[in-house]
């Protein structure tokens, strides 16, 4: 049965649409939402940007800040987390011999800029393995924490990882990383509106998440979190006007705010997002994430039940998306002749959106799946079966 929330978005309804994860998928209602702040904007560029940009942006702000456990004057918007991400690295002041913690599981172009920066300050990164399939969580924190040295200066950790679809148990992590004298930089792309946030409890030094992914904002819109006594130290990738040389360290949000003209319409429906998802069941936003998640723990089981193979990880570390390893396929199979980009090509060609990546494997692909409000059990049960056939020669 297709799911009731469908018509709510402007997906294709012959594509079963299976990779929410990635980019994310904004509703019919908050797409209009967002036409009409540009329309204001464009009558009056001179209004909306000079006189009402502030106090707009400021309500979008607080509104955010209470979905997020987290103080308003804590909180600027950023486009992307990759950006937020690299505004933290790219203010470090590495010495030769520093080391920025990370893991093998650490999204592509957060490790790249982790070692651009690395590089540039002659420090270097210490990547963490991880084994996945993944037996528990306390495998992840010990190898994790065992790599913590004196020469440790930022952990660069994500709250859900993209390629495996973990969920860390990150406010533990931030913790024990703290005591060692070790600040986190959380990449939270994948968690805002999939798993619950408590920002001020979690504790993290530094946290950016995107709004686009499961928030479902326009993309454009994500959000950059600094804990009050680092702010200090803490400037956007651009100086604008929001910078005062005799104000030093003391206007986090007023520079991130500013860095040139942009359409900020993207953040200011953020607080729309936030509504109307949380609106859809009579739980709340509690009762979606728990939808979601039973989606997504369904799903792996329905895979997992065509591909002869057992789920990748322990339920509890198991948000809104799940990831698993393809059997080895049969000689001349198309998951032997392709590889991950094309495979997700050929799905698509077959009317299933999906997603695969390259993982150190005895297959060496993963196949990850996203749950939802838009998505029912038939269509990874589509899913399955097309991945029968791509495993057969």
């Amino acid at each position: 049965m297709a799911s009731p929330f469908a018509e709510h978005w402007t997906l294709d309804p012959s594509v079963d649409y299976l990779n929410h994860g990635s980019y994310g998928a904004c509703p019919r209602v908050v797409l209009e939402k967002q036409w009409q702040l540009r329309l204001e904007l464009e009558r009056e560029p001179m209004d909306f940007l000079s006189r009402r940009w502030n106090g707009l942006l400021e309500d979008a702000r607080a509104e955010v800040a209470r979905f997020l456990g987290a103080q308003p004057q804590d909180l600027a918007f950023v486009t992307n987390a990759t950006s937020g991400v690299n505004a933290i690295l790219r203010g470090l002041t590495l010495e030769a011999g520093d080391e920025i913690l990370t893991t093998d599981h650490a999204y592509a172009a957060c490790r790249k800029a982790a070692a651009f920066v690395a590089r540039r300050g002659g420090a270097r990164v210490v990547t963490v393995a991880v084994p996945f399939p993944l037996a528990s969580a306390e495998t992840l924190v010990a190898r994790v924490l065992g790599a913590v040295t004196p020469r440790t200066k930022l952990a660069l950790l994500d709250h859900v990882t993209s390629p495996t679809a973990l969920v860390l148990p990150l406010a533990r992590l931030v913790r024990a990383l703290r005591e060692r004298g070790v600040e986190t930089l959380v990449d939270g792309a994948h968690a805002t509106g999939s798993v619950p946030i408590d920002l001020d409890a979690i504790g993290a030094g530094y946290y950016t998440g995107n709004a686009h992914k499961w928030l479902c904002a326009p993309k454009g819109a994500a959000f950059l979190h600094v804990r009050r006594d680092l702010q200090a130290s803490v400037h956007p990738l651009v100086i604008s006007h929001g910078y005062e040389p005799d104000q030093e360290g003391r206007r986090f949000r007023e520079e991130f705010d500013w860095t040139g003209t942009c359409d900020p319409t993207a953040w200011l429906v953020m607080p729309d997002c936030i509504r109307f998802l949380g609106g859809l069941l009579p739980g709340g936003w509690p009762e979606l994430m728990a939808r979601n998640r039973a989606l997504a723990l369904r799903a792996r089981d329905i895979l997992c039940e065509a591909l002869g193979v057992t789920p990748a990880g322990p339920d509890e570390m198991v948000g809104s998306l799940a990831s698993l390893p393809l059997p080895v396929p049969q000689p001349g199979s198309p998951v032997a002749t392709l590889d991950h980009e094309k495979l997700m090509d050929w799905t698509r060609a077959r009317g299933v959106e999906s997603w695969f990546c390259s993982w150190p494997v005895p297959s060496g692909r993963l196949v990850r799946v996203s749950a939802q409000a838009y998505n029912d059990e038939a269509q990874f049960r589509r899913l399955a079966g097309l991945l029968q056939e791509a495993l057969r020669g």
